[in-house]
């Protein structure tokens, strides 16, 4: 592996040197990132390994800069590893090319190693196989990824632990657990929260009221927590596309996935196909022969997937139209299934309409999940 390069505490970015064109390939790792420097034409000039910090972000573009200039680079791990190295090479005007993965084949036949690897995702950019633009990151949608991600945990602890509290009460002592028959969630998590020691008998009575007491204070707690998180999801989507929750079915949650999939730069796709393609929504060609077919997408973002079939679902309730039109095609022969993809595609189309315009927000819709 080629050595790592000890960045100086007064390493600047200098402008970039007039030269030929070169286009860098990084593989990222949580300690270091290995980086190739390739011609516009195929010719790898070097590799080096530099320290994932900011010192070590810039010593790697002075480094790239001395060879060339640097427009495009592919990057491995654009929302993990090499996160902040997009985010740096973003600020620099360099273009970041989302690279997934080495091509399986050449694998095979050179070996594994992170100077390879690096050089396999600057050729990937040159050859087109990789042309994805990688998202930002340092804007209002990666303000809700984040908050989504930690209400999605808390969401998951608070079931947790409500199903606990309630495993607790079925062998609780009878008095204690009919005493709780009939309440409703909220007044069940109330009532354990105000438990004292003294309406238990016995240590294992007492240890099953201080254990629904803790429970419940956790689930109130979570409560809070999702609710706070819940705010500032609305409030970053109202920032960013607030015409997004005028669309009937559309509210926080479904709102922040589909803007999630699309990220801070939804420029970055070419049109509502690509959008669509991205959200697993679009067909895909399975012909051969004479045979001339279209199956279904099992790729994309299955988080965004998911949202889109539940905003169907929730206007297939509310939006007569909707209905009508699942009425008609299944007259015509579809199925329900492929009458909800195909409404699945619609609406991809309809949230790309909003995202890459940005208007304004013009009134509340009702109905939303």
């Amino acid at each position: 592996m080629p050595s790592i390069q000890q960045p100086t505490a007064t390493a600047q970015t200098e402008t970039p040197a007039i030269g030929p064109e070169i286009v860098l390939g990084v593989d990222t790792h949580k300690d270091t990132h290995v980086a190739a420097a390739v011609t516009h034409l195929g010719v790898l000039l070097a590799t080096a390994a530099f320290p994932a910090t900011a010192a070590g972000y810039r010593d790697l573009l002075d480094w790239a800069h001395g060879m060339g200039s640097v427009r495009r680079a592919g990057v491995e791990g654009t929302g993990s590893y090499g996160a902040a190295l997009t985010r740096y090479l973003h600020g620099q005007d360099v273009q970041v090319i989302d690279v997934n993965h080495p091509d399986r084949a050449d694998r095979r036949r050179r070996g594994k190693t992170d100077r390879l690897d690096a050089e396999a995702a600057a050729r990937a950019v040159i050859s087109g196989r990789a042309s994805s633009r990688a998202k930002t990151g340092d804007g209002q949608v990666e303000a809700m990824r984040l908050f989504k991600l930690a209400k999605d945990s808390a969401t998951k602890a608070r079931t947790q632990a409500i199903n606990q509290l309630r495993a607790v009460l079925v062998t609780a002592d009878p008095q204690l657990r009919e005493s709780m028959n009939g309440l409703t969630s909220a007044r069940l998590i109330t009532s354990c929260a105000e438990l004292t020691d003294g309406q238990a008998i016995g240590p294992a009575g007492q240890a099953a009221v201080c254990t629904l007491r803790l429970l419940a204070a956790r689930v109130q707690h979570l409560t809070r927590e999702i609710r706070d998180l819940q705010k500032r999801i609305t409030s970053a989507i109202q920032a960013h596309t607030p015409a997004l929750l005028d669309r009937l079915g559309i509210a926080g949650d479904t709102a922040a996935t589909l803007l999630i999939a699309a990220g801070d730069n939804p420029d970055r796709m070419a049109s509502e196909a690509s959008y669509a393609a991205l959200c697993g929504t679009s067909p895909v060609e399975a012909s051969s022969g004479k045979s001339r077919r279209l199956r279904v997408n099992r790729g994309g973002d299955r988080q965004a997937n998911a949202a889109l079939y539940r905003i169907v679902v929730t206007r297939l309730r509310c939006d007569t139209r909707t209905r009508d039109d699942l009425d008609r095609r299944v007259r015509e022969g579809k199925t329900k299934p492929e009458v909800m993809r195909c409404l699945k595609r619609y609406i991809a189309r309809e949230g790309y309409q909003v995202i890459a315009t940005d208007r304004p927000a013009a009134s509340t819709a009702a109905c939303r999940t």
